[in-house]
């Protein structure tokens, strides 16, 4: 598919655009996404055929005022993402005018409360934060879930907004009075860089308020929640290709940014890192290793039941995205080289290498058919049970570290591999999976994702797939391209691949079934080792 460049450049906000066209010899064939996970604030600047150009990126801090809570504070993400722009932006050499387009992608669910200038109201609440838990209890106790599933299509968990909206009205209702609407982390970024209030589709239609079918609001499952008057909060619904408004003038000093770049409306980071991977048809599928284990394929019917997970609208129109995901990931890795690795994390700045580079030497020197460890991966959640505790079974004192962060890389590939089985109720099983997150980074680890999975394993080019795909979004906003299949026929590319080893396929197989064991065995018991805090 051919570059166009007659850019569609926009003036004016919202329902008011005025189309200009510009001309010239690929000019403003720039794109931006912006990426805003769990822990890090990243901009990626990408040429038209989908080429890092530059990226940059900021730690976010988060809080935890008391146990259960995870927040952010929303002004300082903010500088922190407009920081990020800066610098991609000056590294990459090109001028402010060089960028055609921009859009944002980003965690979904919490809560994002704002006023009317898109200002918060209170810190934002993350997706980890577990303090509506008891309204999740009692919705399913009652029965709602099986009343909204049809609907909404999507497991009920406390970091979800209709929950979080739930316990501010019972114990915050001052910082709903002075609310105008109830974002996303990707609409709240948006709306700092144009000053315009929307809701995105995908990204709603993961948070248990949305009418996944329809694509729109529906009355009947505010109401099924107790939570009828909570939908002044939701903006207007906008869609990932939509231009939603352009930089502000004080987005631009904040950023650098041109007055006037059109800014797309974006989407959920699942949507983006699908985009990011080439995921465009039903025959493929593609896990996600970060902070949340994400493993999704698209089809034009929706899967409705209780064993899947979620069923979101997806970024391609008439397609939907079945998820089964946990944070079951690589963020288990990096608690255990923070909290049990404190020397090498200390040596890592003074010496200038990577702890990871270390970790998978250590578990490289080890086989797997050599220690039987055992790790349950449910330190940040788990997809078994609420309740689910992180674990190591099987510890002897003979074993290495390597042996006990093997434990580790496998156990956060067995709940992918979980998450997988119940995906292939409904579907048949894929001819290869494509994988991004920072366990593809790893080539030990990627290796094992092909080995545990027996599936041949590839890796789209790119350090930032989530921001790529938002890019993508952006590039069909603007015109760039004519569709999301042309765009990623031309911005995708697979960079490695792994193929399965046949002769680990055994020992695999043993220690997978062992681990699922485990998860039946230690089902009785979960809620009796939450921390009561006597």
């Amino acid at each position: 598919m051919a570059v166009r460049t007659d850019l569609i450049l926009w003036t004016g906000l919202g329902s008011n655009c005025v189309k200009e066209r510009k001309r010239g010899n690929g000019m403003a064939n720039y794109l931006l996404g912006i990426d805003n996970g769990s822990t890090v604030a990243k901009a990626a600047i990408f040429t038209a055929e989908g080429k890092e150009v530059a990226v940059s990126g900021r730690k976010v801090d988060l809080l935890s005022p008391q146990p259960g809570y995870s927040e952010a504070d929303m002004e300082g993400l903010w500088q922190l993402t407009a920081e990020a722009i800066a610098e991609a932006l000056s590294r990459s050499g090109l001028s402010a005018s060089d960028i055609g387009g921009v859009a944002c992608t980003g965690h979904g669910n919490g809560l994002y409360l704002v006023d009317e200038r898109c200002r918060p109201v209170r810190p934002a609440v993350r997706g980890p934060d577990t303090r509506a838990r008891a309204y999740i209890d009692r919705w399913l106790a009652d029965g709602v879930d099986s009343v909204v599933r049809p609907k909404t299509m999507q497991a009920l968990w406390p970091g979800q907004p209709n929950a979080l909206l739930a316990w501010m009205r019972d114990h915050e209702p001052e910082s709903l009075a002075r609310a105008t609407a109830a974002l996303t982390c990707t609409d709240y970024i948006r709306g700092r860089l144009t000053g315009a209030l929307h809701t995105e589709v995908t990204n709603m239609s993961g948070t248990s308020l949305l009418n996944v079918g329809t694509g729109q609001y529906d009355p009947e499952v505010f109401a099924a929640f107790g939570i009828s008057e909570m939908q002044r909060l939701l903006p207007p619904l906008c869609r990932p290709e939509t231009i939603c408004g352009q930089v502000t003038p004080e987005a631009s000093e904040a950023t650098g940014l041109a007055i006037g770049t059109p800014v797309a409306g974006g989407m959920f980071d699942i949507d983006a890192c699908g985009l990011g991977s080439g995921l465009i048809d039903e025959r493929q599928m593609c896990m996600i290793a970060g902070t949340w284990g994400n493993n999704q394929y698209i089809a034009r019917q929706p899967v409705v039941d209780p064993d899947v997970f979620m069923s979101t609208c997806y970024a391609l129109e008439g397609y939907y995205l079945m998820l089964e995901g946990s944070a079951t990931s690589a963020s288990n890795l990096e608690w255990f080289v923070t909290e049990l690795m404190p020397a090498e994390r200390r040596l890592e700045g003074l010496c200038r290498f990577s702890i990871f580079d270390l970790c998978n030497q250590l578990v490289g020197e080890t086989r797997p058919e050599e220690a039987g460890i055992t790790f349950l991966p449910f330190l940040y959640g788990a997809n078994v049970s609420l309740d689910g505790k992180a674990a190591f079974f099987g510890l002897d004192g003979w074993q290495s570290r390597g042996h006990v962060l093997r434990a580790v890389y496998e156990g956060v590939i067995f709940s992918h591999h979980w998450h997988l089985d119940r995906l292939m109720r409904f579907r048949s099983r894929p001819e290869r999976i494509r994988l991004s997150g920072g366990a593809a980074r790893s080539e030990v680890w990627l290796q094992m994702f092909a080995d545990i999975l027996q599936l041949p394993v590839e890796v789209p080019a790119g350090s930032e797939l989530g921001a790529l795909g938002a890019a993508i979004g952006a590039a069909v906003a603007v015109g760039l391209y004519e569709s999301y299949p042309a765009a990623c026929e031309a911005m995708v590319r697979i960079e490695r691949c792994r193929e399965p080893d046949p002769g680990v396929a055994e020992v695999y197989g043993r220690k997978y079934a062992r681990y699922r064991r485990l998860l039946e065995v230690l089902a009785p018991v979960w809620s009796e080792l939450v921390w009561q805090g006597v």
